[in-house]
């Protein structure tokens, strides 16, 4: 079996120092920066003769080419493209927004995108946004997803204009239930399930005829009547319900006489509503509540096309204020489930640590394994807004997440699995001054002290020299990055029993030049915990796998590292969290996760919800970049 630790660390082998940047890259990389580089000096060079001829010349001076921009423009979706057609269809103002969720789970990563959509449309055309809750299922709710939700929607930065509910319409809802019933185009039914499925044409609309049933003949007098009883609580659940009577003969499945009114299985009492015992539908409910609350653009995902017809429907037969409904493509990652249901099964089969584990493409676990906020927008942005479903691969979102973290967050170094290293001619310690960023002044430095004793990777250690490999290894000569000089490995020790090395004994060698570099610790560093998060299903899509999708879950998803080590620099990153600064984390209610760095050679990281003053555990946010030159 592969050594874990040597995965972790396999992509860094054949490093070289770049000296521009103070970054360890392959030579592949450092030949293509070296060449970019040049490329660039000669434009340079080329541009500044050409500025001197048009001073001699203006005459001849072409027009100044614009500059490409550096990263994607944040409004541009709302510019351009789909959401910016939408505007022209009814370009009114103020644009009012909802983001309408049920509160009867957690927010998933595709939720990411409907939160930016709706909030960021009514932003740019200087609207606002009401985070409403279609709390109408009161069997399936439950207080810690409202709280959740209005947690995960401050964390991206987004304020509500108001925080409403469907439940405070329910009087309103009622009223206009029977003024449907009035205008004949509502009845209270009492079929079952499998009657109601033949009246609808049986599977998928194609058994058969499809045909009204008796209750629709009912007048007036007796649906009202039979409505306020299921409103009294005199029928049985799922014994009556009221239907809208809209085009049996229409060739769109939303307009086969929906139900507007049920009476739930479980009657479970309502939070915020509890003498109601018959709750209206998302069909009923949405359209209306989008009119009470002056919704101007109703932006939701494409699953509900369909339902655009009895949406406009419903507004028009009541005669009141219509929005306009238009749909958007969902947002889909391959390579992991979101559905509810299987989720649970996750979390209740102890697969995962919960809702929240980091393996998970839920917000909550999206949050804990330390993803920016700023990041899953800077996803949405670049995937841009069209009608088409997106399904996009894991690996493209961790690059965006990369890309954000690069230029953000300090780097110190830390060693997973540390093996100590004797440097015999080191007389006293040496306090280094080293920076947080190569890149940046701004992230400023940090003492680290240069013992006699020193921790590096397991995995940078060989017993015994090989071709092509450039770590340390007896006899061979190593880099430690940020050192004055890079040392060389002359003996080692090892435990019989387990076959561990179990320390190393160096030399200064100050007249190599070394092919690599590796990080490393001082001695007395922090110890503390690191879990690597791999995929937690080994397919691309685990509900097609045979016998479901807990027969593709991987069996290395989670490697824990107990014994890890991190230099001191860490005390001080942690104080000055969160890294980077963002709109949905400055406000002093954001959880350890806002501690992120970059690992150097490992990858990126933050602090778990599991640490504790005695105990620091930490997250892999996602790892390094990886050249596909590397071996």
């Amino acid at each position: 079996m592969a050594d874990p630790v040597a995965e972790v660390t396999e992509a860094t082998v054949k490093l070289v120092l770049d000296d521009v940047t103070g970054e360890m890259v392959t030579r592949n990389e450092l030949k293509k920066r070296t060449q970019k580089r040049t490329r660039k000096a000669a434009n340079q060079a080329r541009s500044k003769e050409a500025a001197e001829q048009r001073e001699k010349n203006p005459k001849a001076a072409p027009k100044p080419k614009a500059e490409e921009p550096t990263q994607l423009d944040p409004d541009a979706m709302f510019k351009q493209g789909f959401l910016s057609e939408v505007y022209k269809e009814r370009p009114v103002k103020p644009v009012v927004t909802r983001f309408p969720p049920e509160p009867n789970g957690y927010l998933h990563l595709g939720h990411a995108k409907a939160i930016a959509i709706d909030f960021g449309f009514a932003r740019y055309h200087g609207g606002n946004t009401i985070l409403r809750f279609d709390d109408t299922n009161p069997d399936e709710e439950e207080e810690v997803y409202f709280e959740w939700i209005i947690k995960i929607v401050k964390w991206l930065g987004f304020t509500p204009s108001a925080i409403t509910y469907s439940s405070d319409y329910f009087q309103r809802l009622f009223d206009l239930a029977k003024e449907l019933i009035k205008k004949e185009k509502a009845y209270v039914c009492h079929c079952n399930e499998a009657e109601i499925k033949l009246q609808r044409g049986g599977k998928e609309g194609k058994e058969g005829p499809r045909y009204r049933c008796k209750h629709a003949e009912q007048d007036v007098e007796t649906n009202l009547q039979k409505f306020q009883d299921m409103h009294d609580g005199k029928y049985e659940p799922q014994t009556a319900f009221l239907r809208m009577k809209q085009d049996i003969e229409n060739g769109n499945p939303q307009m086969w006489d929906l139900a507007a009114y049920r009476i739930p299985k479980k009657q479970k009492q309502h939070v915020r509503a509890p003498t109601w015992k018959i709750f209206p539908t998302y069909d009923f409910t949405h359209c209306l509540v989008d009119s009470f609350e002056n919704i101007t653009h109703s932006l939701c995902t494409t699953e509900f096309i369909l339902s655009r017809e009895s949406y406009e429907w419903l507004n028009k037969s009541l005669e009141v204020y219509e929005p306009m409904q238009r749909e958007f493509g969902r947002l889909n990652v391959s390579g992991t489930i979101m559905s509810k249901r299987a989720l649970k099964k996750l979390v209740e089969g102890g697969v995962v640590r919960g809702w929240d584990d980091p393996r998970l493409y839920t917000l909550i676990a999206i949050r804990r394994r330390g993803i920016p906020p700023g990041a899953l927008l800077a996803f949405v942005n670049e995937l841009g807004v069209t009608t088409a479903k997106t399904v996009i691969q894991i690996v493209r979102f961790e690059q965006t997440v990369r890309r954000y973290l690069e230029n953000t967050v300090p780097r110190v170094s830390l060693v997973l699995d540390p093996v100590p290293v004797t440097i015999e001619d080191i007389e006293e310690t040496i306090d280094l001054d080293v920076p947080y960023s190569p890149k940046d002044p701004k992230f400023g430095t940090h003492k680290v002290r240069f013992t006699k004793t020193v921790y590096i990777d397991r995995s940078d250690f060989r017993e015994e020299d090989i071709k092509g490999y450039f770590r340390l290894a007896p006899g061979k000569t190593v880099g430690l990055l940020n050192t004055p000089h890079p040392i060389k490995a002359t003996s080692f020790t090892k435990d019989e029993a387990t076959g561990k090395v179990t320390g190393i004994s160096a030399v200064f060698d100050k007249e190599s030049k070394p092919k690599t570099y590796i990080q490393w610790v001082p001695d007395n560093s922090i110890k503390l915990e690191v879990r690597i998060h791999r995929p937690l299903f080994k397919s691309d899509d685990p509900t097609a796998v045979e016998g479901g999708f807990m027969n593709d879950i991987n069996p290395d998803s989670e490697t824990v590292y107990t014994e890890a080590l991190i230099e001191e620099g860490f005390n001080e990153i942690r104080q000055k969290a969160p890294w980077p600064v963002t709109a949905g984390e400055a406000e002093g209610d954001s959880g350890p996760e806002t501690v992120r760095f970059q690992a150097l050679r490992v990858g990126y990281f933050a602090m778990d919800s599991d640490s504790t003053d005695d105990k620091i555990v930490l997250n892999r946010i996602v790892s390094l970049k990886e050249d596909s030159g590397k071996n």
